[in-house]
């Protein structure tokens, strides 16, 4: 299912795209940390995934959409703080979406942290593969 089928308002498929997402994480990348680019990553290609619900996918790309816009309600351009509200909105649609996260979903996330940082220490990602883990054993 295509994405623009989920969302059917011009507003929403106005605000998404893949290359704006891209363009935000490479744009503040150094900033928000490789915790932060790995939870969208996660959450950019588990909606990939046909069986996952309507419902999940309306969580992520509304998360998603909002870690795009430049305007929320901590600006991103404010630093240290800037990106507290991102990560509680997609730490939000991880958990929605934990169920949906396998092991195929994480390394393709890996491999794009990899793409883009090259080497990086990936015991900074434990937290957040501990958080999915915990979720799913509800």
């Amino acid at each position: 299912m295509d994405i623009n089928d989920v969302l059917k308002e011009k507003k929403y498929i106005d605000a998404y795209s893949d290359d704006k997402l891209f363009d935000k994480i490479l744009k503040f990348a150094k900033e928000f940390g490789i915790r932060l680019i790995y939870v969208a990553l996660l959450l950019y290609f588990v909606i990939q995934k046909e069986d996952l619900p309507i419902k999940i996918k309306t969580i992520i790309l509304g998360a998603l959409g909002y870690f795009i816009l430049p305007l929320d309600l901590i600006s991103d351009f404010i630093p240290g703080i800037g990106q507290v509200d991102d990560m509680a909105v997609l730490l939000f649609a991880l958990v929605a979406a934990a169920l949906y996260i396998d092991q195929n979903v994480k390394n393709k996330a890996k491999d794009k942290l990899h793409d883009w940082f090259g080497a990086y220490d990936e015991e900074e990602l434990n937290e957040i593969d501990a958080k999915i883990k915990k979720e799913t054993a509800k």
